[in-house]
C-alpha cells in the first residue's frame, strides 16, 4: 500500500515535469506518459525504473517520443 502511494506521488511529479519539458498541459502530459512504454516499465518492479530519479524517467519518455518521430 505504501509502495503504491509512493509510486503515485512519483508519477505525479513526473507528469508535472513532463508538462513543463514539453510545454503541454498536465492533461496532455498525463496522456503522453500513460501511453508510453516508459510508463509500462515504471509499473514493472523487475525493470527497476522506479529507482531512478524523476528527471531520468522524463528523459526516457522524451527519448521514446523522439524515436517514434524518426
Amino acid at each position: 500500500m505504501l509502495q503504491d502511494s509512493l509510486l503515485w506521488t512519483k508519477i505525479g511529479r513526473i507528469i508535472a515535469r513532463l508538462s513543463e519539458r514539453l510545454n503541454v498541459s498536465p492533461e496532455q502530459a498525463f496522456d503522453i506518459f500513460y501511453n508510453s512504454n516508459t510508463c509500462n516499465r515504471l509499473h514493472q518492479p523487475e525493470s527497476g525504473l522506479y529507482l531512478y530519479g524523476d528527471l531520468y524517467v522524463v528523459d526516457e519518455v522524451v527519448r521514446e517520443l523522439q524515436a517514434k518521430q524518426n
